[in-house]
């Protein structure tokens, strides 16, 4: 790779490697791709093994279970009919999801779920964007009545049950009471769910055949979907999500006969996609292009304003400052320094290396992707690695930590 001319160091590569290839070799990450970018430059790391006990090695086109990074991604099919005029964000949603019309919301969230008044107002596209419609997860309120119904409703990717159909998903949802008023606090995953069954019903297509029509073909993001087919299956690791008290590699999702082995009935726009590093390279080099790639427009300049500049009042996101700084080794990432767009963290404090105006978003399998205009830098660290233990988000700070240390000033 070349360096200088505003890159990255040859020290500052090789430091990342050692760093990386350190987390590898003390057992506790089994392998991993990384993937910078800056200045027309691009440095790739492939590490370790697709199992923790051995196995084929990591290779730069192993795809991976993106779990929550999953969301950046999949709310460009929304920002899509933005900006064909097909949806406003202030439409109101009921329109092409009835079952979220006439809502009641409960006059505490953590009381009996027929303790409710009726909404202030209805649901709006925007409210759906920013994930303030006024139901999702909330690891604050865990064991109260609502959110023990949103999991026995099967309304979140658990397992060993999966998720139902989309119609069938809104019903559950339908019959549920919100926590809080439209707009009135961010509250996370559910939204970007929503988005997809949004997203199908305007266009008349699968949420999937949209975004592969409409993002994943244009941008040559070959390797992206809501399931890996039968002839490339071997290319996808086992994931894993240790024993957060022994550390043992418990598996929790096998590539063969795996959840990702065929495609699913829910295609969850919060959770559900595989990819590889150099597909979401290309989606987030063209966010960091204002929405074009390789002179191809994908959304408009504004759109990408709108989706990587934070949306929320500091009363809207009181649940995730909540989130950030109770939830012990998965606290402080990158994500965690401030404001949210749509579907993705927007940093609106300095509290680590990275500066202001980074955007992106962590996921639950080992899994980490964000932008940073002010230096034109991506970063992309994949791994099969839950955050059932410190030890993938540990790997994930350290790889930042490097990251912006080589960068070539």
């Amino acid at each position: 790779m070349e360096n200088g001319n505003k890159g990255f160091t040859g020290a500052g590569l090789r430091r990342l490697r050692e760093v990386l290839a350190g987390h590898v070799d003390s057992g506790r990450i089994p392998g991993l791709v990384a993937l910078v970018s800056r200045g027309g430059h691009t440095h790739v790391e492939a590490l370790g093994t697709m199992r923790h006990d051995g196995g084929a090695p990591m290779r730069r086109d192993t795809i991976f279970r993106m779990a929550s990074t999953s969301k950046p991604v999949s709310m460009a099919a929304a920002m899509v009919l933005v900006d064909e005029c097909r949806l406003r964000l202030d439409d109101q949603v009921q329109e092409w999801l009835p079952e979220l019309a006439d809502r009641q919301v409960l006059k505490r969230f953590d009381g009996p779920l027929d303790d409710t008044v009726p909404a202030r107002r209805p649901i709006t596209v925007r409210d759906v964007l920013t994930s303030t419609f006024g139901l999702g997860m909330d690891m604050t309120s865990l064991g109260t009545p609502i959110m023990n119904k949103i999991f026995e409703s099967g309304l979140t990717p658990n397992v060993p049950e999966p998720m139902p159909g989309p119609d069938e998903w809104m019903r559950r949802l339908g019959e549920l009471p919100l926590m809080h008023q439209p707009g009135e606090r961010w509250q996370y995953h559910i939204s970007n769910d929503l988005v997809g069954v949004l997203v199908a019903r305007v266009t008349g297509q699968s949420f999937e055949t949209f975004l592969r029509e409409r993002v994943f073909e244009p941008l040559g993001m070959t390797d992206t979907g809501f399931h890996v087919p039968a002839d490339q299956i071997d290319r996808l690791p086992t994931l894993y999500a240790p024993d957060p008290v022994t550390g043992e590699f418990l598996v929790w999702d096998e590539a063969e006969g795996g959840r990702w082995s065929e495609p699913p009935a829910f295609q969850g726009g919060g959770g559900g996609l595989v990819s590889t590093v150099d597909d979401y390279h290309a989606y987030f080099r063209m966010l960091l292009n204002g929405g074009t790639h390789q002179g191809r427009r994908i959304l408009s300049r504004p759109a990408v304003e709108l989706m990587t500049t934070n949306r929320l009042t500091p009363e809207q996101q009181a649940a995730r400052h909540a989130m950030a700084t109770e939830n012990v080794h998965i606290s402080h990432g990158q994500g965690q320094h401030g404001g949210w767009g749509f579907g993705m963290a927007v940093r609106t404090y300095r509290g680590d290396y990275a500066p202001i105006g980074q955007f992106g978003w962590d996921g639950g399998s080992g899994t980490s992707s964000y932008a940073d205009p002010v230096n034109q830098l991506t970063g992309i660290l994949l791994t099969q690695l839950g955050a059932s233990v410190p030890a993938p988000m540990r790997l994930m700070h350290d790889f930042w930590t490097t990251v912006y240390q080589a960068i070539d000033n």
